[in-house]
């Protein structure tokens, strides 16, 4: 099984601690989507990792989908509860971390790209995106170490993935101040070997042209 990976990428996290988690045997190959040389070409039809490389041939893309298979195939330490209640739950978790670390990918783009062609309105709305998101994940958080359940889950993932994604693009951010709840979450969960061995690292990428 091999597993096709950008270090930073908080999307290819996820699948990367839930192989960890699940003790399955993987190789991991890192990739840049954005440069030309991408090999996720043939492999995924929207040109995005992660992408799961079964040893018979088949792939799988998207990280959600990529971990409901896991939970399929390998369902111990499931990442998604069987409870249907603490399931919606761990989606809209999941969600939400998803979409924030999605403005701060289209916002880490556009900065990427010409001052000249930089839009600050779109800026503006993606950074707004950021900020709600972190303050929504607070918010569902509340007093406790686990977003659900009081066991590691997708949405646990979901959420540390996207805070560690938000120190490595814009640290002066400074969410720990803002939300302790969430720096209490993050201490908790900070030394587990699944997330210590998945730390995010930026790579270079080629610039946008026009």
């Amino acid at each position: 099984m091999k597993l096709i990976i950008a270090t930073p990428s908080p999307f290819a996290r996820k699948a990367r601690v839930a192989l960890r988690e699940k003790n399955v045997p993987f190789e991991e190959i890192i990739d840049v989507p954005w440069n030309k040389n991408t090999i996720t070409k043939g492999l995924n039809p929207l040109g995005k990792i992660p992408i799961l490389l079964e040893d018979e041939g088949q792939s799988f893309f998207d990280s959600r989908i990529i971990v409901q298979y896991l939970d399929i195939k390998f369902p111990t330490a499931l990442m998604y509860p069987q409870n249907p209640e603490e399931n919606l739950n761990a989606r809209i978790i999941e969600t939400a971390a998803d979409g924030l670390c999605d403005a701060v990918v289209l916002n880490f783009l556009e900065h990427a790209r010409t001052t000249d062609l930089r839009s600050q309105d779109w800026i503006d709305r993606q950074q707004r995106k950021i900020a709600e998101a972190t303050h929504f994940l607070s918010n569902r958080l509340e007093d406790r170490l686990h977003f659900v359940g009081d066991h590691i889950t997708i949405a646990d993932v979901g959420g540390f993935s996207s805070l560690e994604y938000l120190d490595l693009r814009y640290p002066e951010l400074d969410w720990r101040s803002a939300y302790p709840n969430l720096t209490r979450f993050w201490e908790h969960h900070k030394d587990r070997p699944s997330f210590l061995t998945t730390r995010p690292k930026a790579q270079i990428i080629e610039p946008l042209a026009r």
